[in-house]
C-alpha cells in the first residue's frame, strides 16, 4: 500500500523507466511489478505515450511477470489508438512482449500485421522485423 501511494507521484514515463530498469538489470521485484500493473490499470494507461506502453510491457515480459489485466489493457489501448504514434520499435517490442509472456492477443496481432503492410515496413530495422516475425 505504501508503494502504491508513492507511485502516485510518478508520471507514466517514470513508471515505465523504472520497470524497464529493473527488468534490464535482472532485479527480481515481483511486488513492485504487481503494484505498477495495478497502478497502470487503475490509470487506464492515461498519459502513457506509445514508448511508455511498449517499454513497460517489454519489461513485464522480460521479468517473467504476466498480468492479464495489464496485457489486455495494453492490447485494447494500442488497437484503440490504431497504433498511432507507435514507431516500429514500439510495435515490435510490444508484440515480442506478448509472445514472450505467452499472452494471446489475436486482434492486436492482426492490427499490427495490417499496419506493417500498410507502412510497407518503412522505418523498420532488421531487428524490428526479426522480432515481429518471431512473435507471430
Amino acid at each position: 500500500e505504501a508503494m502504491q501511494r508513492q507511485l502516485q507521484g510518478f508520471n507514466p514515463q517514470d513508471v515505465s523507466n523504472m520497470v524497464w530498469a529493473f527488468a534490464t538489470a535482472d532485479v527480481h521485484a515481483d511486488k513492485l511489478f504487481w503494484v505498477v500493473a495495478n497502478d497502470a490499470v487503475h490509470r487506464q494507461l492515461r498519459g502513457f505515450k506509445p514508448q511508455n506502453i511498449s517499454n513497460m510491457i517489454w519489461a513485464f515480459a522480460t521479468a517473467g511477470m504476466r498480468s492479464e489485466k495489464l496485457f489486455g489493457m495494453v492490447a485494447n489501448e494500442a488497437m484503440q489508438r490504431q497504433l498511432q504514434g507507435f514507431n516500429p520499435q514500439d510495435v515490435s517490442n510490444m508484440v515480442w512482449a506478448f509472445a514472450t509472456a505467452d499472452v494471446h492477443a489475436d486482434k492486436l496481432f492482426w492490427v499490427v500485421a495490417n499496419d506493417a503492410v500498410h507502412r510497407q515496413l518503412r522505418g523498420f530495422k532488421p531487428q524490428n522485423i526479426s522480432n515481429m516475425i518471431w512473435a507471430f
